[in-house]
Parts: structure tokens; sequence; C-alpha cells
């Protein structure tokens, strides 16, 4: 009797491994019981060994048992170089994304988000069984990145109580918990995933104003020249925004993080002006985008060029012409310059987009500096390209011509420039040498000679989007911010007329297969 509990014993080992490899891959939201499992197997084996251990060891004396052990050495031989193929294929990742967008590699963005990761990130999925390997294809990746990221597969039916306790509303919301701060998700897309995971390990979202009074661009307008598709970048960086009218205020807020000066129709006025030294002194950080005046009498905005040069940064008084022809890739003419060289600064490292601008103005850092600051110039335009001074010829005639005698600048042309220095301490905090003390705030003014650049008409460029928010992240002192960012899958489809649909039904449904028909009864007949 005790020997058939045992051979038992024998035979429920087995079925308790098998059933281990089957949950493992057919059910993985259970992968807590696998382990479970293949342990109760491998132990009911070893007790069914130990019982019968003088029979087994017959069985291996004998020529058969002999040629059988060779056999079955071979067999465990073949097991074990594919136990180490597979154990060196978990913590050696490699996958070729071959698709034409890159849509199932993770941007660089994503990598330096993950990559400087501090403390444990648990991310739990609560979705239905059946759609975890659509979430795990995507999460499985940033797991590779760092160990500090844990995955955790809920099925939403079967534990309700869990999504309770994490306020979870709907059925395929991602969950990031990192310090005890919470962040919901509900989509499996690389972007949203990476900004609920930037949102919950920042804590708090820095502000970004837009100021307004000067015909700058309106940020809900959804029409060509309006910043709306910016703004909703913004806040996929975890930026909120607000506007203010420096004339109604005694300050700028103290809350803004970024100031945004973009695309100013008029000056502003002197007190303005003081207020932005104000801000700038207390360690402000400002992005202007100053566009050539709209007609050859339009008055410039001096007081803010003035500014500026105080900060070692000359925006001309030009217009950016190339003649290179590089705009005719986007249908324009040389009065849109393309930009592909860009010069080292945080802002452009590893930045190799194209980018666009539509009657572009120069903002050059000035060599010998200002009041001992020194900027830095950003992006370069083809050395086919010159600052056409001559504004009203170009606005009345069209015509675009070199002449260097009346003023024009040869190109390369510098459209972006950026400067930092130390701001000035309050007299109310003196400096402090223990080591968790706070440093000293930095003030930084990006400027860039177009604010057409950031507008939704031409968001559509690979690289203006991206060079507006990496601008952004670097004033706001986030440098690991700065890289490239998701990009949407292509459409991929393709658009036929009415007659090419007939075309195509003819070619696949009659004529290919009547041609294999005629091929294959010619073939028959010979044979016969």
């Amino acid at each position: 009797m005790l020997k058939k509990i045992l051979g038992l014993l024998g035979w429920l080992g087995v079925a308790l491994v098998f059933a281990a490899v089957a949950i493992r891959f057919l059910r993985p939201e259970w992968e807590e019981w696998v382990g479970r499992l293949s342990i109760a197997g491998l132990v009911c084996v070893l007790l069914y060994i130990l019982s019968d251990w003088r029979s087994i060891a017959r069985s291996f004396s004998g020529r058969e048992a002999r040629f059988g052990s060779v056999a079955i050495a071979s067999i465990a031989i073949v097991l074990a170089i594919l136990i180490g193929i597979n154990f060196l294929a978990n913590r050696r990742n490699k996958r070729w994304d071959l698709t034409a967008a890159k849509q199932f590699t993770l941007s660089d963005q994503t990598k330096k988000v993950v990559g400087s990761l501090q403390k444990p990130v648990a991310v739990r999925v609560f979705a239905r069984s059946e759609d975890f390997d659509r979430y795990r294809a995507r999460l499985d990746e940033y797991k590779y990145l760092s160990d500090k990221l844990t995955v955790e597969y809920v099925d939403v039916e079967r534990r309700p109580a869990l999504a309770t306790q994490y306020g979870v509303q709907q059925v395929g919301t991602v969950v990031f918990e990192y310090d005890g701060r919470v962040e919901r998700v509900t989509s499996d897309g690389e972007q949203d995933l990476t900004n609920g995971l930037i949102k919950v390990v920042q804590g708090t979202k820095n502000k970004v104003y837009f100021a307004q009074g000067h015909g700058e661009r309106a940020l809900e307008g959804s029409d060509q020249t309006g910043y709306s598709t910016i703004v909703s970048a913004l806040k996929s960086d975890n930026f909120e925004h607000d506007t203010v009218v420096l004339a109604q205020v005694q300050a700028v807020p103290a809350d803004a993080t970024v100031l945004i000066v973009a695309g100013p129709r008029t000056d502003l006025f002197p007190a303005e002006i003081e207020m932005l030294k104000a801000y700038l002194a207390r360690g402000g950080k400002i992005f202007f985008l100053l566009d050539p005046p709209a007609k050859p009498e339009t008055p410039d905005v001096t007081n803010v060029l003035a500014l500026l040069k105080e900060w070692a940064i000359e925006v001309g008084n030009n217009v950016v012409v190339d003649a290179s022809g590089m705009g005719q890739m986007l249908g324009t003419g040389p009065e849109v310059p393309l930009a592909a060289k860009y010069d080292p600064h945080p802002i452009t490292d590893r930045f190799r987009l194209l980018t666009a601008y539509a009657m572009a103005r120069s903002a050059t850092a000035i060599s010998a500096g200002a009041n001992n600051r020194f900027a830095q110039n950003l992006i370069q335009t083809s050395p086919r390209s010159w600052a056409e001074t001559d504004i009203k010829e170009l606005m009345t005639s069209g015509r675009v011509e070199r002449d260097e005698p009346k003023g024009d600048k040869p190109g390369p042309i510098s459209l972006g420039a950026a400067v930092s220095a130390s701001a000035e301490r309050p007299p109310t905090t003196p400096p402090s040498d223990k080591p968790d003390a706070p440093k000293t705030p930095e003030t930084r003014i990006v400027a860039i000679g177009d604010s057409d650049f950031a507008s939704n008409g031409w968001l559509g460029i690979p690289g203006n989007r991206d060079l507006f928010m990496s601008s952004v992240n670097w004033l706001a002192q986030q440098e690991n911010m700065i890289s490239i960012r998701p990009r949407d899958p292509e459409d991929r489809r393709i658009t036929v007329t009415a007659a090419q649909e007939r075309n195509i039904f003819w070619l696949t449904v009659f004529i290919i297969p009547g041609l294999i028909l005629l091929v294959g009864i010619r073939t028959w007949w010979v044979r016969r």
C-alpha cells in the first residue's frame, strides 16, 4: 500500500511541475504560483526517488542501461545549453525594431528618466488578464533599464479590492508608486507612461507663465498661429501653465518657473522691463521668441533687445534667408531657413533633428560678452544663408539677393542663443557651508529669433517641438529631461482612387489566380 502511495507521489510531482510550466506560459498573471508548484513538484519527485532508490539504481546496470545513460546525458546537456541561453537572454535583452518610426524603441527621454531613478518605483497594471501582454511588451523594456522599477499585473476582475485601494476608476489603469506618491495613467503608450513616471518622481509641478498684453501668441487658438499644441506638450512634461499681463501686476509671479515672451508685436514698457530685471536678479528664467517686425515701418521691440544685449545676446534687425534649397523639401521659399547644425550646449546635446523657422531674425551671442556674462549660440543655418538687412525690399518685392556692402551678413547665421549666470543672493540669505544647503539660484535666458517655429502650423517639423521643450526644461534646470521625445506611429495607410481600387480587385481576385490556374492546367497537360 505504501509503495503505491509513493508511486502516486512521483506522478503527482511530475504533474505539479508540468502545471507550473503551463501557468508560466498560459497564465502569466498567476506568476506567484509558478515557484510554489515547482518546489512542491520537485519535493514529491525527490521523495519518490528516495523511497525507491534501489530499483532506480538497478535500472542503470547492464548494456542497455549504459546506452540509455548516454542518451539521457546527451539530453541533459542539450537542456542545460537551452537553459543557459534562456538565462542569458533574460539578462541581455536585445530586440530589433524594424518599424519606420522606431515606435517599439524607447526614446532617449524615457531612458534618461528610468535610468536616473534614485528610489524604487512600483508599477501596477490594473487590466484584464488577456490584455497583460500588451502592457508587458512595453513595460519589460522599462524594467530592463533599471532594477529599481518593478511591475505587477493585477487582474481587476479577480482583485477588485486592490483596485479600489489604489483609486482605480477605469480598466487599463497603470499606477506608479514612488516615495509615498501615486500617479495614475490610463494608457499603454510610451509618452503617457513616461509622463506618469515623471510626475510621480518629481512630486510637484513646475509652472510656466506666458506674457500677454503686447500681441503675443494665443494659447487657446487651434489655428496655424496658435500655441495650443505646444501647451499640450508642456502639460505632458509636467508643466502647469498660465498667462500674466505684466502691466497689471507688481512683479512676475513668485511661483513662475519659466516666463515665456512669445512673439510680442509691440515693445514692452520700461516698467515691465524693470520688472523682468528684478525677476532675473532673483534667479528668474525667461524664454524670448522674437519675430522680425511685421512690416518695414513697424517699430521694433527695442526695450526687449536692449535687455537681451545686457545679457550678451544680440538680436539683429534683419530677416534670415536661405538659398541652399533645403526649404524646397517643405515646399517653402528662401524666407524659411532650415537648421540641421547646432552648437554644443545642454539644450542641443545629441540633437540631430531638422528645425524650420518662418521669417526669422538672427539671435547671436556677443563674443566679447556683456557685464561679465557670456552667452552661447544654439542654432546655425546653412552656409548658403545670410541675414538680409533690406527688409523693405524683401517684403515688397520678394526678391532675395545677398549684398554684403549694404550690411547683409553671410551665413551660417545663429538663430538662437542662451546664457546663464549666478543670481544675486538676497541679503537675508547669507551663503552657507553646509553640504545640504540650497544652491545659489541661477538666472537663465534663451532667445530665438522666431516664434512661428513653436506654433501649431510648424510643429509638424521633426525637431521644432523637441527644441522648444528642451529649451524650457533647460530653463527650468531639468537637464535630465532634455532629450528626444517618443514619436507617434506613422500613418502608413495608402490612399487610392476608385479606378485604382477596381484594378487592384481584378488583379488580386481574377488575374493572378487565373494565371496560376492556367500554369497548373498546362503542367498537368504536359505530364499527361
